[in-house]
């Protein structure tokens, strides 16, 4: 079942000049930068209230938000939702005609399994399953 908003993802080119303007100007909580080299990713992650931004900077040109950046510039990447079981809810979205970028949840930022739906089948929308 999918629960509250766990995040959004926002792909970026310079992280160090978004995270300055999130924190300094917004005024946001900067929780602090995390490496997913096996990604290409660089994230820097903001709490607002109970909700988290990711910023999203790809540190190798054909990761995701590499490709994605390339294609249609930076901003929103994704949407992800929380679920307690990712592999349950990736079945039963499958079932239901969901088309999936992930069969089965992979490791994601913060120690969490998050999984992709694919775009077609979302109304053009990103979204991630996030299992903590």
């Amino acid at each position: 079942m999918i629960g509250k908003i766990d995040h959004i993802g926002i792909a970026v080119s310079d992280l160090d000049a978004q995270v300055t303007f999130y924190r300094d100007v917004l005024g946001l909580h900067f929780e602090g930068y995390e490496d997913l080299p096996d990604r290409g990713l660089r994230v820097g992650v903001f709490l607002v209230k109970d909700v988290k931004i990711e910023l999203l900077q790809s540190t190798s040109p054909d990761s995701a938000i590499g490709k994605f950046i390339e294609a249609k510039g930076e901003g929103i990447h994704h949407i992800a939702f929380c679920t307690a079981d990712a592999q349950a809810e990736l079945n039963r979205l499958k079932e239901a005609g969901v088309k999936l970028i992930d069969e089965s949840p992979r490791p994601g930022a913060e120690g969490t399994r998050v999984a992709f739906l694919h775009p077609k089948s979302t109304f053009k929308v990103l979204m991630e399953l996030c299992e903590h």
